[in-house]
């Protein structure tokens, strides 16, 4: 197992908007940084730490974007953090315990694989905070957080996946869009469920008959894991070898794998990035991107941490929805003069009855 010093994020992206209230093997080699100068104020002894899943914290998803929510509050605080990054499962608890024996007063964990082992590191430390990124840590499944010192922050994108299932259904001119997944866990399928919703409600109201490629509401299309390896480039070609002229692939940089099957491909096919507004997060493929399905997890991070340095830790849920702000779509951006001039105006209906009801988005989270 490798544990590494996570790399210098550049270009942090600033979030519009105030949301979120809630929301291993061998030692780890010292991946500590400096909180730039701020205004302080924060708790004595506090040091915030982070977990990273498999992706690392250059995946330009999530692990990115909690680790930028952290470098952030901890300058703001001046005080230091420290990360350590993940290449597998096999280095949850040990990565963990590491944080614990440097003496972390909170332990950020950034993906649902992290649950089981977040929540036996709470149990054994209760003296020592808890944030869990996209999962309620509940491994009884009674519908409670397992431990009182953990905080979760989760999302309901299906909420945002909807939209831009109807987005893609509305610039696609073959009728056909397409998804897959890394593994077919709820935090991955929630997209692909709205994202489906999204589409046959493009249908319904359109009288259209534009199919959904990857994923039948129950399972679908995908690779195994979370790297953008060969497994990803197959489950990308398989779908695109069907035709599809959009195409969602979930799993953080899984995308890259897609976007290398669409550039080879000699087609017109649109990209949608997940977690970040991948257009800023990753340049490289800002050309392909139609949209992007956002959780605003790097202002959630931040909020968490520094409410825990000043003292006001509160575990208490988060889930990110339309209203909240918590998730959301990003901006056509190149694609801007390639949608119709009349889908931002029909999306914003959208997110309207979404938010009040009137329109029924079904995930894990909402039924």
């Amino acid at each position: 197992m490798t544990i590494s010093t996570p790399k210098k994020l550049a270009g942090i992206t600033a979030a519009a908007g105030l949301i979120i209230a809630l929301a291993g093997c061998g030692s780890a080699p010292d991946a500590s940084n400096t909180g730039t100068a701020g205004a302080g104020g924060a708790v004595d002894g506090f040091k915030p730490c982070m977990v990273s899943d498999a992706g690392g914290f250059d995946d330009k998803s999530f692990n990115q974007l909690g680790y930028e929510g952290l470098e952030k509050a901890a300058g703001e605080l001046g005080v230091d953090f420290k990360a350590v990054e993940s290449s597998s499962e096999s280095d949850y608890a040990p990565n963990l315990q590491s944080l614990v024996d440097d003496g972390c007063k909170l332990i950020i964990t950034v993906g649902f694989a992290l649950a089981a082992a977040a929540g036996e590191s709470a149990a054994a430390n209760p003296e020592i905070e808890y944030v869990s990124i996209d999962d309620m840590v509940d491994n009884d499944f009674d519908g409670k957080t397992d431990q009182p010192n953990i905080k979760p922050i989760i999302f309901d994108t299906a909420q945002a996946a909807f939209m831009a299932g109807y987005a893609s259904a509305s610039y696609s001119t073959a009728k056909k869009v397409g998804t897959f997944g890394g593994m077919n866990f709820p935090t991955v399928s929630i997209f692909m469920d709205g994202f489906k919703q999204g589409v046959e409600y493009w249908n319904k109201e359109k009288s259209d008959n534009v199919q959904v490629i990857g994923w039948d509401g129950t399972d679908g299309v995908f690779t195994g894991g979370f790297e953008a390896n060969q497994d990803a480039i197959n489950a990308a070609q398989g779908i695109v070898d069907q035709g599809v002229d959009v195409l969602l692939p979930v799993g953080g940089p899984i995308y890259q794998s897609a976007a290398s099957v669409i550039r080879s491909s000699g087609r017109e096919i649109a990209l949608i990035g997940v977690d970040a507004d991948v257009f800023e997060t990753d340049p490289s493929v800002g050309d392909l991107l139609l949209t992007s399905i956002r959780k605003l997890i790097d202002v959630g991070v931040e909020d968490a941490v520094m409410a825990a340095g000043q003292g006001n830790f509160d575990p208490t849920p988060f889930i990110g929805t339309l209203e909240n702000e918590g998730v959301g779509l990003a901006p056509f951006h190149d694609f801007a003069s390639k949608v119709s001039p009349d889908l931002q105006g029909e999306l914003d209906k959208i997110k309207a009855g979404i938010i009040d009801g009137s329109i029924t988005v079904k995930s894990y989270l909402a039924g």
